[in-house]
């Protein structure tokens, strides 16, 4: 199989090039996919698999107008324009998606065919996007929550802040669960080899936990007192704060239809433990 990796620079394009270590990496600088004319021009010859880990993924600033251009250049017209290439050539299209898609008011684990209904910009966009991945017939869609790998996460600014003697007010009452970039990599690469096209839900396991339980994890394992971080609402977290994006309440998502086809996620507890193993001190 001939595999290409779109946005291969971001935390998820990363773990994807490590994982499937034969394919053609294309970063911004290689090819831009807010060019049609690009895209369309591109040497697509012999490719059969487009993984697509290329995205706007600022979600408070995709609310300013200034940015809505760009977010909906990259976030639905170049999955688009992918689409395109993928059903032209007879290709898989892989394509990553959000729970913010969802509202975040159901009670209980979210599954793959809930109503789309999204609060932000963002999760519009990531909604627009999805419609044009799931027309095709050869897709695979994973909609996946809480992102940490190899870049800028919310694990890594905990350590940073843990490290620098910073007590942080963090939220607890948005619940989800962390995915860890390397676990959402071996999920297209366990689905893409047993043939299963479609659309799945993937994060980690574990019992769900707030942001504020993450931090506290963070923040215990490098050395310091889980109750410096300070739990607040998100009421309290905006209070004064123009601009912010409204997030899902509940961003845990049904993992079933996953686990159906012999994946299993780790913990997201031991995959953090792991992780927080190989930061620098």
């Amino acid at each position: 199989m001939t595999a290409v990796v779109l946005g291969a620079r971001g935390q998820v394009g990363r773990a994807l090039t490590r994982r499937f270590p034969d394919a053609r990496a294309l970063d911004r600088t290689a090819l831009d996919l807010t060019d049609p004319a690009a895209v369309a021009g591109h040497d697509w010859t012999g490719v059969d698999l487009l993984l697509n880990a290329a995205a706007y993924t600022q979600v408070d600033a995709a609310q300013d107008p200034a940015n809505r251009h760009l977010v909906q250049a990259v976030n639905v017209e170049a999955v688009g324009a992918l689409a395109g290439v993928a059903r032209d050539r007879g290709a898989t299209l892989v394509h990553f998606s959000s729970e913010y898609v969802f509202d975040g008011r159901a009670r209980g684990p979210i599954p793959e065919d809930a109503p789309v209904r999204p609060l932000s910009v963002y999760g519009q966009s990531k909604a627009d996007g999805d419609r044009l991945v799931t027309a095709l017939d050869r897709h695979l869609l994973l909609r996946t929550t809480w992102v940490v790998g190899e870049g800028r996460n919310f694990v890594r600014t905990m350590a940073d802040l843990a490290d620098r003697g910073v007590s942080p007010a963090v939220v607890d009452d948005q619940v989800g669960r962390l995915t860890f970039a390397e676990d959402l990599a071996a999920a297209v690469a366990h689905l893409v080899e047993r043939g299963e096209p479609g659309t799945y839900n993937c994060t980690c396991g574990g019992e769900p936990a707030s942001w504020a339980d993450v931090a506290e994890v963070v923040f215990a394992a490098r050395g310091r007192d889980p109750r410096d971080v300070r739990r607040v609402s998100t009421a309290e977290y905006t209070a004064g704060r123009a601009g912010l994006a409204p997030r899902p309440p509940n961003s845990v998502l049904d993992l079933v239809r996953l686990e159906a086809t012999g994946f299993r996620p780790r913990d997201w507890r031991t995959a953090l433990d792991a992780y927080l193993a190989s930061l620098p001190r």
